[in-house]
């Protein structure tokens, strides 16, 4: 998510003309032969995320069911922004413990002085020159699950495995184009045809997403794999977010007996619920686009009771981490306080 409208994933526009979402500009990778300059390293980085934000809350996933969190540290900042965009407020004395900054921009311009685009999550920061490394939202997760395999968990999962990257890819491309993406497009429309034009294309999708999924667990394949945590972080928030908010009214999640059955299984797998923080998502959502809702006011629905709900979908097979384990508890200090969860 990147600048006060929230858009995500790097620099974004939104106004007069149709919503574009633009590449991220920093796109060092971090690898493990170190190509870009930026070898893989235990505790040498630390990722930046917001939980509010679709796009970081991929980077959460991914991070917790590889098992790299002691690998890689977690700074966590505030949902509500100011003008100097994501802010450490959370923390003591309003600083990141570890990097000492009080904005995530510090680390931008450590970077590049002067940089012109928005500052976006998640980021990745060398902690030992304070610089930030990558802010490629599409690269940060593709290359946990590649790039850091001599660091993941024992059990860590394959969410990216070879033979079927192909398929991954297509079906992320159109999950990110219509529903990842789409929800955008529609919320910050400026005209009745832009709108109903990016709403059409959202629910169609979803629709044939309803399809895909009817007899089959996950997305690709008989377990879990990149493409479900993509489609998860935008599910989780429609009902709170953007079925209001951003006017993708047709029908709420709740009301697909498939994807909200989908979406509950994911939920309540460990390492997805458990980095969901309703309470950031609605705040920063309602008082952050203040072109959207001037007012300010976070609604005080919808019930999340319902996430923990049994979904029946183990009735359809699937092994949730194939060969692998669920990862282990939480760690300390990483809990979502109670007034995020259901």
């Amino acid at each position: 998510m990147g600048g006060r409208d929230g858009a995500g994933g790097g620099n974004s526009a939104y106004g007069r003309k149709a919503f574009k979402r633009s590449r991220a500009h920093f796109q060092d990778r971090i690898t493990a032969d170190g190509r870009d300059g930026w070898p893989v390293e235990a505790g040498r980085y630390r990722l930046v995320v917001s939980r509010a934000c679709p796009w970081a809350s991929r980077a959460l996933v991914s991070r917790r069911l590889l098992g790299l969190e002691d690998a890689v540290s977690l700074a966590v900042a505030d949902p509500l922004q100011d003008d100097r965009s994501w802010r450490f407020t959370l923390d003591p004395d309003g600083r990141d413990p570890v990097l000492g900054i009080r904005y995530l921009s510090e680390a931008y311009d450590r970077r590049e002085t002067d940089y012109p685009g928005g500052v976006s999550v998640p980021a990745v920061v060398d902690v030992p020159s304070g610089k930030l490394v990558t802010n490629d939202y599409q690269q940060i997760t593709l290359d946990f699950a590649t790039e850091w395999t001599a660091l993941h968990r024992a059990g860590a999962p394959d969410l990216y495995p070879e033979k079927l990257r192909d398929e991954i890819d297509a079906v992320m491309d159109d999950v990110f184009r219509d529903v990842n993406n789409g929800v955008y497009r529609a919320g910050f429309a400026t005209g009745q045809e832009e709108y109903e034009a990016a709403c059409t294309r959202l629910f169609r999708r979803l629709e044939s997403l309803e399809e895909r999924l009817e007899r089959r667990r996950y997305l690709v394949g008989d377990t879990i794999t990149e493409a479900d945590i993509r489609l998860f972080t935008t599910l989780v928030r429609f009902d709170p977010v953007y079925h209001g908010h951003f006017k993708c009214n047709r029908w709420k999640l709740t009301e697909s007996r498939v994807l909200w059955g989908y979406a509950r299984d994911l939920f309540q797998t460990p390492g997805f619920g458990d980095t969901v923080d309703f309470d950031h998502i609605k705040r920063h959502y309602y008082q952050v686009h203040t072109g959207v809702n001037p007012s300010g006011i976070v609604p005080l629905g919808p019930d999340l009771a319902g996430w923990t709900t049994p979904h029946h979908r183990e009735e359809l097979g699937g092994r949730p981490f194939g060969d692998g384990t669920p990862p282990p508890a939480v760690p300390p200090g990483e809990e979502v306080p109670a007034r995020g969860r259901p």
